[in-house]
């Protein structure tokens, strides 16, 4: 007597063989369209509103870089004692006096908090944020009408 099984002559022991290949052309196609949902849906990389308009007007950018490099002021901008303290000064160290009007940014969220109006000399109390990474962000304006832009990152505790 025989041990062995005989097959029906018409099935074979392949008939799997394609569809893995089916199988794997599916995984591809699940996972792209995964990842195409991904990128269409998520962060689009665009970080300045209008980038084609502002980068068109680099040169007026670069020309306000060159004024406010033309004034030699230096600012200086600390976090100390629940104060933010503002020290400007021009190219022979004495200080320039003029209006702050500033406001702290997280540099990621984009979160805003005014801090007002005031001189170099007074400061700004420091407001009671999240801590971490801060950006002043603040324009100095002198009694002749001269604008510096400041802006300095802050490490608050």
């Amino acid at each position: 007597m025989s041990s062995t099984i005989q097959r029906p002559s018409g099935e074979r022991k392949s008939r799997w063989i394609p569809w893995v290949f089916v199988g794997g052309m599916l995984v591809v196609v699940v996972v792209n369209g995964f990842m195409a949902y991904t990128a269409i849906s998520s962060f689009t990389g665009l970080t300045t509103g209008q980038a084609y308009d502002r980068g068109r007007a680099y040169n007026h950018v670069l020309a306000e870089a060159a004024r406010q490099d033309a004034l030699g002021w230096t600012p200086r901008v600390r976090l100390a004692g629940g104060r933010i303290t503002l020290a400007v000064t021009d190219r022979e160290g004495r200080p320039v006096q003029g209006v702050v009007e500033a406001y702290l940014q997280r540099p990621i969220e984009g979160t805003r908090v005014e801090l007002g109006t005031t001189t170099p000399r007074e400061g700004f109390a420091a407001p009671d944020i999240a801590s971490g990474q801060w950006e002043f962000r603040g324009f100095l304006l002198d009694g002749y009408g001269q604008r510096l832009d400041i802006r300095q990152r802050l490490i608050f505790p």
